[in-house]
């Protein structure tokens, strides 16, 4: 069968035409993946059309505090963990990331709101997302632009760094420098870009759930909700 008929491509020709088409998306959809992820459970994608609605303008939370306004206090209260640098990095099938000094990928929250900048993650929240905590609000910067990161005073006194006015964390899901596991986890938690934004480039088809708090904190909590992890998410 000629594979032109009156200078137009035969029906036959475009269903060949179509079929390879969508052979090689879902060669690209493979290669869509967090490092660590199982493919056999969650199956991602690329979300070139999500991109848009995903940089809406997320619903406020309540009224921040006062304290939880930008400022760059003195250091922190109590002993936590410092983020000293902030770097912009490309990672493999994810594209533009933040890491901090040991290489962990950092995400926002949407629950979160950035204007006024504030933390609503807290209590067992903050223990399955770390916030990048400060002393100064001046870490090393590669790749960042400086006007894009500030500081707020969480509900605790404690400092953490901000990136376009959000607020932002690490995930205790990650296992090694580079892995992505937090991202989409409960339709709210992303991956920042050095601008601050949501990285919607690799969303899962699932909505992921986050992992549970360590075991001290999983316990201490138990008297919550029956059944429940005592996340807000």
């Amino acid at each position: 069968m000629d594979m032109y008929q009156g200078g137009q491509v035969i029906p036959g020709k475009r269903t060949a035409l179509l079929a390879g088409a969508l052979a090689g998306a879902a060669l690209a959809l493979q290669g869509c993946a967090p490092a660590g992820y199982n493919q056999n459970d969650d199956q991602v994608s690329v979300a070139n059309e999500a991109a848009a609605a995903a940089e809406a303008t997320p619903t406020p939370a309540p009224d921040a505090s006062e304290e939880a306004t930008e400022d760059t206090g003195d250091a922190p209260k109590k002993d936590v963990p410092i983020t000293t640098k902030l770097t912009a990095k490309t990672l493999p099938r994810m594209g533009q990331v933040v890491v901090d000094q040991d290489g962990w990928v950092l995400y926002r929250f949407d629950k979160d709101t950035a204007n006024p900048p504030a933390s609503n993650c807290e209590g067992k929240c903050a223990k399955v997302w770390p916030p990048a905590y400060t002393e100064d609000g001046k870490p090393e910067l590669s790749g960042i632009d400086e006007s894009k990161v500030g500081v707020i005073t969480r509900a605790d006194g404690t400092k953490q760094l901000t990136i376009g006015n959000w607020a932002v964390y690490r995930y205790i899901g990650d296992k090694k420098p580079g892995q992505w596991k937090g991202q989409a986890v409960g339709g709210t938690w992303f991956v920042v870009t050095p601008a601050g934004q949501r990285n919607v480039t690799c969303l899962p088809t699932n909505t992921p759930k986050p992992v549970e708090p360590p075991a001290d904190d999983a316990a201490a909590g138990d008297d919550k909700e029956s059944g429940d992890t005592g996340y807000d998410y």
